[in-house]
């Protein structure tokens, strides 16, 4: 446990999500020992029930990013394994929040990079600003997650081109199997990192102004 996850569980109860343990492609689209920190806040903050009540649902929102992308992994592998058809992927996917009246592979990856990158933007258009304004000690931290959403866009935008390719040759999945890999290590280390430095100032100032 990081000093930060430390205080930040000890004085708050939230347990911010760890990053993954394991890898799924080799491929490194930033250095995770370059990350700033911030630092805790002094000993005199309190937290109030509603200001948790923000910095748990940041928590939550990216669970919910967790649970689709395993569901687009998981679809990705049974019809590379010839063990879903059409209409049972049809149905598993009418059961999600993100999903598609016409089912194709295509679409369940568009659809959850379309709501991905609409949660990034809001992020750096709205909420980072205001928690900047809130708390220059967070710039550092602010600026570097900034980057990394520019970074998660090119992978987003590697995804896009990579189901262009399964177009014109739809018995070749790698493409997009390394393309959803890269997107798996990049956003469960990017999500995991924010948790860590924002679930705190959220707690603090909440997603905007005169919220907490």
């Amino acid at each position: 446990m990081t000093d930060t996850q430390h205080w930040l569980t000890a004085r708050t109860g939230l347990v911010p999500t760890p990053p993954p343990q394991t890898r799924h492609s080799t491929t490194e689209v930033w250095d995770e020992s370059t990350r700033p920190t911030a630092p805790e806040p002094d000993r005199e903050t309190r937290f109030t029930g509603r200001g948790l009540s923000a910095g748990k649902h940041l928590i939550e929102v990216h669970n919910h990013y967790r649970a689709e992308l395993t569901r687009v992994r998981d679809i990705l592998e049974q019809v590379r394994a010839n063990a879903m058809d059409v209409g049972v992927a049809r149905g598993e996917l009418n059961a999600m929040t993100l999903r598609s009246n016409n089912w194709t592979l295509g679409s369940i990856c568009q659809s959850y990079c379309l709501s991905l990158t609409q949660h990034h933007t809001m992020e750096s258009g709205g909420i980072f600003p205001h928690l900047r304004a809130s708390d220059q000690g967070l710039a550092a931290v602010i600026e570097r997650l900034d980057q990394e959403h520019q970074v998660i866009h090119d992978v987003l935008e590697a995804v896009d081109q990579a189901l262009v390719d399964l177009v014109r040759h739809p018995e070749d999945l790698s493409g997009v199997q390394e393309a959803v890999d890269v997107l798996t290590d990049a956003l469960l280390s990017h999500l995991a990192y924010e948790e860590r430095e924002l679930v705190g100032p959220l707690s603090r100032f909440g997603f905007f102004g005169g919220q907490v």
